[in-house]
């Protein structure tokens, strides 16, 4: 089986999950594969909860590159993996593990895709979704609070203390890469439509 993969990046809040959940839509499960860079943050369960609380987890260091590396690499020999599940309010890895064999399509969706030069090798199509950054912020304080049992407060401190930055720096940056930028903001259809068109050539 020959496989295609799409990267799609873009900052924190910016609708790239909403994104790769629409376009999932378009196929059948067996036809294609969501992984999440998220799955792959670094196992750090020899700290004490109150350090893991502390760590810069959007900093390029902060992901098990080397795992992810290997998993694709895996997954486009026609191999097995077995995917991490992580605990975004114990930040940390569980025992449990997602094992995900190849599909015709694998999205890998999450902040840094493009930031890594190395994976751009497995890449058939980069896509970083560019939004503005109030926006970003306001659907980043509503997930927070809603799904990782956080505090308005915590939110925006880790926001102004890591999250931008590290957009600034490393997100950011990497959507020079972008083979195709989509307008956060725009309609979810129009885009859905603009990345489905891409993928079906590339599937042909």
């Amino acid at each position: 089986m020959n496989s295609v993969i799409i990267a799609i990046a873009g900052g924190t809040g910016s609708g790239k999950t909403y994104l790769t959940k629409h376009i999932a839509k378009k196929y059948s499960k067996k036809l294609l594969l969501i992984i999440d860079q998220d799955s792959y943050y670094n196992d750090i369960s020899n700290m004490d909860f109150e350090i893991r609380c502390k760590q810069n987890f959007d900093h390029p260091n902060a992901i098990d590159i080397k795992l992810l590396n290997s998993h694709l690499e895996k997954l486009l020999n026609g191999k097995k993996v077995k995917v991490p599940c992580y605990d975004f309010k114990k930040h940390l890895r569980i025992k449990t593990k997602k094992i995900v064999e190849q599909h015709p399509i694998i999205i890998v969706e999450g902040i840094l895709m493009l930031h890594y030069i190395n994976l751009h090798k497995f890449y058939s199509l980069k896509v970083f979704v560019d939004t503005p950054e109030n926006i970003r912020l306001t659907r980043r304080i509503d997930r927070d609070k809603k799904y990782r049992g956080r505090t308005e407060k915590s939110i925006q401190l880790q926001y102004y203390k890591t999250v931008k930055p590290m957009h600034d720096n490393f997100v950011y940056p990497s959507k020079n890469y972008a083979d195709i930028i989509i307008n956060g903001s725009d309609k979810i259809n129009d885009s859905v439509k603009i990345i489905k068109q891409h993928i079906d050539l590339l599937s042909a």
